[in-house]
């Protein structure tokens, strides 16, 4: 194999391939990016197992065709060591030839015969959703996934699929957040995405795409990249038990106005103690150190007497960063009881924090 291409595309294309890629043990062919090139293009794959990566490149030159596999961490790091313009690529006794002016590096080479076959989307079930709304749904949810929770389906996301609605859900037990968009669909589905999956999608996709899924995968096909992920096998908490049905008191308050507020008091604790007077809203640090923080807004409440609300800072900035609005609602009920901050399409619900 025989090939040149411009040290941009390669680079570029290898950085979306590393997060793919087996990290600890070298030995391991997933530590290897696949490479085959024929037909004017320029095939490159990727995967842990557990999650995959296929991406065609067209804008090369190829004097013989052939297919390859490399240490894909080390593959980068010379790339991008190198000055830009064109890199030849060639296999010499199963070893990786990169050169460029005067400069040459070698790699070896695994078989690429025994890199991991990708699951096929060929006459696999599809989920209709258009890529903007899976993106912006995933963004907003993805915060709230836990890690490492011993309960797995708690480290990805949900994906439930209703007849005239999409919900997605995740939560750290501590909140939960649920983006709906309406949608028709003649089946219905529920499927739990690890995190670590959804952090790439968001990195990848942009145009059309296309979703399809089986038992154990879920496959997401555009014009140039092609992803699956293994899914998580497990039953997800029921979320809309969580979410409380009615509350007390709402109020619509100011997002920037706000966000300044916390992250005043974030330089002290993460945990805010936030009381709602009927004129004024103060913001005050929750801290075992002899330390303090405090600031208030004006803003009328109509709260007849004080309502205190402690809270991870984290949960509310996680919100109020998610969303694209001036102004927000939060539902209340009790100081110790679950609240709910809302922006249309998009809640989550809290678990305050007992003082």
């Amino acid at each position: 194999m025989k090939i040149t291409i411009a040290k941009s595309v390669l680079e570029n294309t290898l950085i979306h391939a590393v997060p793919f890629l087996e990290k600890k043990d070298t030995s391991q062919i997933t530590s290897h990016v696949y490479i085959d090139a024929r037909n004017n293009t320029l095939t490159l794959k990727a995967t842990d197992y557990e999650i995959g990566f296929l991406v065609k490149v067209d804008n090369i030159t190829i004097d013989q065709e052939g297919t390859f596999t490399a240490n894909g961490k080390k593959f980068l790091d010379i790339v991008k060591i190198l000055k830009d313009g064109n890199i030849n690529l060639e296999i010499k006794n199963n070893t990786l030839h990169i050169a460029q002016g005067h400069s040459n590096f070698k790699l070896p080479t695994f078989s690429h015969s025994d890199f991991p076959e990708f699951p096929s989307y060929t006459d696999k079930p599809r989920i209709s959703i258009e890529s903007h709304t899976l993106i912006e749904s995933l963004k907003k949810i993805t915060p709230a996934i836990d890690t490492n929770n011993p309960k797995f389906e708690l480290n990805g996301a949900l994906i439930d699929i209703k007849q005239n609605a999409i919900h997605f859900a995740s939560t750290d037990t501590r909140r939960l957040a649920v983006v709906t968009i309406n949608n028709d669909s003649e089946n219905e589905l529920s499927i739990i995405i690890p995190r670590k999956a959804i952090v790439e999608i968001q990195k990848l996709f942009f145009d059309n795409i296309e979703l399809y899924y089986d038992e154990t995968n879920l496959i997401i096909h555009s014009q140039q990249y092609t992803f699956f992920t293994k899914l998580i096998n497990g039953k997800f908490p029921e979320y809309s038990r969580i979410i409380p049905q009615e509350v007390a008191h709402n109020l619509i308050l100011p997002k920037a106005v706000m966000i300044e507020a916390i992250k005043q008091i974030t330089t002290i604790s993460n945990d805010v103690k936030i009381t709602f007077y009927n004129e004024t809203i103060t913001f005050e640090s929750l801290s075992d150190d002899n330390i303090e923080a405090k600031t208030e807004i004006t803003y009328t409440t109509h709260f007849e007497k004080p309502f205190t609300l402690a809270i991870n800072s984290r949960y509310l900035l996680d919100f109020l960063h998610s969303i694209n609005v001036q102004d927000f609602s939060i539902g209340l009920n009790d100081e110790n009881l679950p609240f709910i901050l809302k922006d249309e399409n998009f809640i989550t619900v809290v678990m305050p924090i007992v003082i």
